[in-house]
């Protein structure tokens, strides 16, 4: 179906989005983008909470709908859910998701520190992990301040868009 076509580049076009919100440093940006009758896009970026793609056409939103979480792979060392917990990692309140799919990154560089370790204590802003997107390393900043519970990724694993990225607290 050709109707398809023109929506190859809407994941790549969200992206874009996302990168000049961080560059400008901009909280919030929307854009519609028509394709003819009955056939558009809705796109709001915003740095207060994850990307929300809205559609006309159901056939195109698969394309920026969250995986399921159990995607992500979660580290040897990472605690089971204690009693009390949410069972999925994505809707507990702590919760930081990722923005995008692509490949995680714990440290600047192989060899380096990690940005976080379980336990330590983050400000608003500090980096909490690197995703690399279609060659392009993006920094996922912490949404606020707090002491990091579990880490639910290991370093140079896929991750998925709005699979838990850590926990904080």
């Amino acid at each position: 179906m050709s109707k398809t076509t023109p929506h190859d580049s809407d994941v790549s076009f969200i992206q874009a989005l996302a990168e000049l919100l961080r560059e400008n440093d901009l909280t919030e940006l929307q854009v519609k983008r028509d394709y003819g009758e009955n056939d558009s896009l809705n796109v709001r970026v915003s740095r207060q909470s994850q990307t929300v793609v809205q559609t006309s056409v159901p056939a195109v939103a698969p394309v920026a709908a969250p995986a399921a979480p159990a995607a992500a792979p979660a580290p040897a060392a990472t605690p089971a859910s204690a009693p009390g917990e949410p069972s999925d990692p994505a809707n507990h309140p702590g919760a930081v998701t990722s923005p995008m799919v692509g490949t995680v990154y714990v440290a600047p560089e192989p060899g380096a520190p990690p940005f976080i370790t379980t336990g330590a204590t983050v400000k608003e802003g500090d980096t909490l992990v690197i995703i690399e997107a279609m060659k392009t390393m993006n920094h996922i900043p912490a949404p606020r301040a707090g002491t990091i519970k579990r880490i639910m990724v290991e370093d140079g694993g896929a991750v998925e868009f709005g699979a838990p990225l850590v926990i904080i607290e």
